[in-house]
């Protein structure tokens, strides 16, 4: 069976592309990808990431059109779990960029999703054998096939997916704080998020005014130097519960119509 990722156009203007693995039932690989052409790094040496909190990228996920079809990227990947096929991309993508900006290294434990927040680390399971991973979503896609998932090649080779190109698998969005998946109220020791920074002392009084009145009410102006220039920046915290920071920096966006730095102290 063929089929293959389409070019994806992402924010700013930026002409993003990845592709799924294809296979002919000949066992060959379709555009030049699949695997790498030597042996690469043993995949006992490569470790799961560790999740941990990160700022959303700045670029990917906005509402974008692959195929005809509008997918609109989630605020949070909160309670996400999923049942379907993954595949993988190999060597055509390697040292290319994906939707979030980053380049696709295809000995990373990374993975692509539709519209799961860029980056969010998911936990994949393979429902056949019970084997499982865990990767960090930086990517777009698949688009075709019925495909939920698309693993780098040191993912699926981890998982033991890669000489049959596809699997079913089972996909759970996974918090900094509970590495198996169920979602959890364990605390963060300060962390903090950033809503703004300001030359003007009066801006981010304001900013911090309506951030009160949102109900963000743990919300501070602190003076910072950069390069002898003097800032006041506007931030929320120390937000000490994991299920809140979601929703915190959910509505710091819509009110700034930025997302907001994610800083741990």
């Amino acid at each position: 069976m063929r089929f293959a990722r389409p070019v994806v156009v992402g924010l700013l203007g930026l002409l993003l592309t990845s592709c799924a693995l294809i296979r002919e039932p000949g066992g060959r690989y379709y555009a030049d990808d699949g695997p790498p052409s030597g042996s690469g790094p043993d995949p006992a040496s490569v470790p799961n990431p560790v999740p941990r909190v990160e700022e959303l990228s700045a670029i990917g996920n906005a509402p974008y059109t692959a195929l005809g079809t509008r997918y609109y990227p989630v605020a949070t990947g909160k309670g996400y779990q999923e049942r379907g096929l993954a595949s993988w991309y190999g060597r055509m993508f390697h040292g290319r960029h994906t939707s979030s900006g980053e380049v696709y290294d295809m000995y990373a434990m990374t993975a692509a999703h539709r519209t799961l927040p860029l980056p969010t680390y998911v936990k994949v399971k393979a429902l056949d054998t019970g084997q499982e991973i865990i990767a960090r979503v930086n990517d777009r896609g698949p688009f075709m096939g019925g495909r939920i998932i698309d693993l780098s090649f040191m993912a699926a080779k981890k998982l033991g997916i890669v000489a049959r190109g596809i699997a079913k698998v089972e996909v759970t969005a996974i918090t900094p704080a509970d590495s198996s998946g169920v979602r959890s109220k364990s605390p963060v020791n300060r962390v903090f998020l950033q809503a703004g920074s300001f030359r003007l002392p009066g801006n981010a009084k304001t900013l911090q005014r309506r951030l009160v009145a949102a109900g963000l009410r743990s919300t501070e102006v602190i003076e910072a130097r950069v390069n002898k220039t003097l800032y006041y920046r506007v931030r929320v915290g120390p937000v000490r519960e994991v299920s809140d920071i979601d929703g915190q920096v959910a509505k710091i966006r819509q009110l700034t119509g930025v997302t907001p730095r994610v800083e741990r102290k």
